[in-house]
């Protein structure tokens, strides 16, 4: 549901099953030892658990196969048929659903998002007038990177109208249609115009219209409708040996769903195959349309320019002269060719769709794993289908992996993780409330006979005992794979406490805590 962050943490794990668990057709071609050779180097140098491939050319049947393990210390090979959570990868199915109603006339791109919900706001009346449902998917509304994602992430008691709700007390950073800023919570409104507009909810909506006339056998738009084991664990290296992040095939875990629209489909390699081949079709398939060839170009035209070089390649054969948004896309060149691509970020795994329209090639790489080197993988099968010299992408992600190391080190004392001097200035009873920001809601203080604890009221599994942090600040303790430790700073006027902030303690922390972006004042008569 994120772009790659989650963050670039490499991960680490035994490797074992590196030959390739299936093929795509019926008979293994010998011909593409190649890609074993490849996603070997790649899963040993990084101690990838678990990778998948699918490869779609022109005149030649879909490739497809897994490698590896879904579970490290497991012996649960990854196949053809393993589901991998491709997060926000799933934001180009859900401007493909928008894609099908546009064609049957239910909505229009450049209408206003209130024609079809009238109590959509942003907190900006003029935004709020000029939204369209184009702009829902480009990301340029003049909210910060990852703006609302703390109101869902991990699960939260709000509800899916709490979540529009709460949008128009973000707070704008950027003039409108001004700057590229990622979000996931312009999906969600997105979702709910599929569901106003259609009567189906969006996952059934995408469920009926694009998974199903596809035949994508294996995926499913949510977690809750999981009903295989045959599902990859997610894993990633904290500072240590390899852990896991949890399973994705527990059926019973709560469904949440919220915000599927933004990164909620579970799909396989072998149904990757028939997604990509659908897109580089133009929504043409054997039994007609899904949608016409003039709503994939504008899927496809870059919308929102992005001055930013995303991934460090500058000087390397992936270095792009464009570099844009356009409706649940990317748009880049990759060695003079238009590339559309896009990423999923979760904790614990990284998943990639990508086309090459004027090849007609399209690839996905899935990774149970965090970290860039799902990237370099990408990159080196990408140059084997272009047929270009091969450049070291394996090397390249290491270095950059060893850079960004350095660079931690080197922060030394001066990191976030070092405790700073200083203490409460104040009895901690004096901390002791409830604050409330119009966003997000309430954060609880509450004292307990060892200090201080904390209590993110919409978000329960963000409880934490706090540790003193400098100056009337301190830190969270959330258990592992729970979430980013803040750090969450007291203002007060030398009697009482004024107002609340916090932001992330690891300079690493995905953009999704955006604990930056509350501001939290007293609920009247709960402080001190």
């Amino acid at each position: 549901m994120v772009q790659l962050n989650r963050r670039e943490m490499f991960i680490g794990a035994g490797v074992s099953a590196l030959v390739p668990a299936s093929a795509g057709g019926s008979v293994r071609d010998i011909r593409e030892a190649w890609l074993d050779t490849l996603v070997r180097d790649f899963m040993e140098r990084f101690e990838t658990p678990g990778i998948a491939v699918t490869i779609v050319r022109p005149g030649r049947p879909a490739l497809f196969r897994g490698y590896g393990l879904r579970t490290i210390g497991r012996a649960e090979p990854v196949d053809e048929k393993t589901i991998f959570a491709i997060a926000s990868n799933s934001k180009a199915m859900t401007a493909a659903a928008l894609a099908i109603l546009v064609d049957d006339s239910k909505i229009a791109w450049d209408q206003p998002v209130t024609r079809y919900l009238p109590d959509f706001a942003m907190s900006d009346p003029r935004v709020t007038e000029m939204m369209t449902v184009r702009d829902l998917l480009i990301h340029s509304s003049g909210l910060p990177l990852g703006a609302g994602d703390l109101m869902w992430s991990p699960p939260t008691t709000k509800t899916v109208a709490d979540l529009v709700h709460g949008i128009r007390y973000l707070p704008l950073k950027t003039g409108f249609r001004e700057k590229f800023a990622y979000d996931n919570i312009l999906y969600v409104v997105a979702g709910e115009v599929i569901a106003q507009v259609s009567g189906l909810s969006w996952r059934d909506f995408v469920s009926t219209h694009v998974l199903q006339p596809l035949g994508m056998i294996d995926s499913v738009p949510t977690r809750s409708l999981i009903r295989t084991n045959n599902v990859v664990s997610q894993h990633s290296r904290r500072g240590g040996p390899v852990i896991g992040t949890g399973p994705m095939s527990v059926v019973s875990m709560a469904d949440d769903g919220k915000t599927d629209p933004a990164g909620g489909v579970y799909c396989s390699a072998r149904d990757a195959a028939r997604w990509l081949s659908v897109q580089l079709s133009k929504g043409l398939t054997a039994n007609g349309r899904l949608w016409s060839e003039g709503q994939a170009d504008a899927m496809w035209t870059p919308q929102t320019l992005i001055n930013d070089d995303l991934f460090g390649y500058a000087g390397t054969p992936a270095a792009s002269a464009l570099n844009a948004y356009a409706l649940g896309w990317f748009v880049q060149s990759f060695r003079g060719h238009k590339m559309i691509y896009h990423e999923g970020g979760d904790i614990g795994q990284v998943t990639h769709h990508v086309l090459l329209p004027d090849l007609g090639c399209g690839i996905a790489v899935y990774t149970n794993a965090n970290g860039r080197n799902s990237f370099g993988l990408r990159n080196a099968i990408l140059d084997h289908l272009i047929g270009t010299p091969p450049y070291d992408w394996l090397e390249f992600e290491v270095a950059k992996f060893d850079e960004r190391e350095a660079s931690l080190r080197i922060a030394g004392a001066s990191s976030p993780l070092a405790r700073p001097a200083g203490s409460p200035s104040l009895p901690l009873d004096t901390y002791v409330g409830r604050y409330r920001d119009p966003w997000y809601g309430d954060v609880e203080i509450t004292r307990q006979p060892t200090g201080l604890r904390v209590r993110f009221v919409p978000t329960p599994t963000l409880t934490s005992v706090l540790e003193a942090w400098g100056p009337d600040a301190f830190r969270t303790r959330f258990a592992p794979d729970i979430g980013e430790d803040a750090i969450i700073s007291f203002a007060n006027d030398g009697r009482r406490v004024t107002h609340v902030t916090m932001r992330a303690l690891s300079p690493t922390a995905d953009f999704s805590y955006d604990y930056h972006d509350l501001h939290l004042v007293p609920v009247d008569g709960t402080s001190q």
